[in-house]
């Protein structure tokens, strides 16, 4: 009786002061510490992947400043050939006064990237040590023209222009004559450099 007495004594004295019983409150500390736990585990979990994403944002943004940086310091023309090239042997062409297309090799710089492509040359041999080398388009619009053997001219089928063999306009509408190359013989190579406009 007096244990019963005691317990109900004791529960009344609680609520009386509008207290919970010790054992929720003990509960209610567990619940606490591993809820602390738990958050402690999340913030080491959330800082590790932060600093692993940061670390490859640093990493990308060093590998693109490596990139990016050389080029625009250094700025290289746009497209450029790679000095002279060889496109044929002065031997090979004709000795009758007209000229040969000729169908060679060039090399190609775009900025940091090498390419070759083929390109073509109409080519009159004058002597041994001297040779003219005609671009192979129109000075109208670009189109290819073809040597005419019977009237001893550059004849384009686009618009009839026409060329005289040292590339002087006949008949329009082209406004101006052939263009050439820069050329060389050397060793009894012809060297082809740049197209210069006439």
């Amino acid at each position: 009786m007096t244990a019963i007495s005691l317990g109900i004594h004791t529960s009344s004295h609680l609520q009386s002061k509008n207290l919970q019983p010790a054992l929720p409150i003990v509960y209610t500390h567990l619940f606490r510490l591993d809820t602390l736990s738990m958050d402690e585990n999340t913030s080491t979990r959330r800082g590790f992947y932060s600093a692993v994403i940061n670390g490859l944002n640093g990493v990308i943004g060093a590998a693109l400043a490596v990139i990016s940086v050389p080029y625009l310091l250094f700025p290289k023309r746009h497209r450029t050939s790679a000095g002279w090239t060889v496109a044929t042997d002065i031997a090979k062409l004709p000795a009758s006064g007209s000229p040969a297309e000729v169908i060679f090799e060039r090399v190609r710089k775009d900025s940091w990237r090498v390419s070759t492509e083929k390109a073509s040359a109409w080519i009159l041999k004058k002597s041994d040590q001297e040779v003219i080398a005609y671009a192979p388009s129109c000075t109208h619009l670009g189109c290819a023209y073809k040597w005419d053997e019977s009237s001893k001219n550059f004849i384009c089928p686009c618009h009839t222009s026409a060329f005289s063999v040292d590339g002087k306009v006949l008949t329009g509408p082209a406004p101006r004559q052939l263009d050439r190359y820069e050329v060389r013989v050397d060793n009894g190579k012809i060297l082809l450099g740049e197209i210069k406009k006439a």
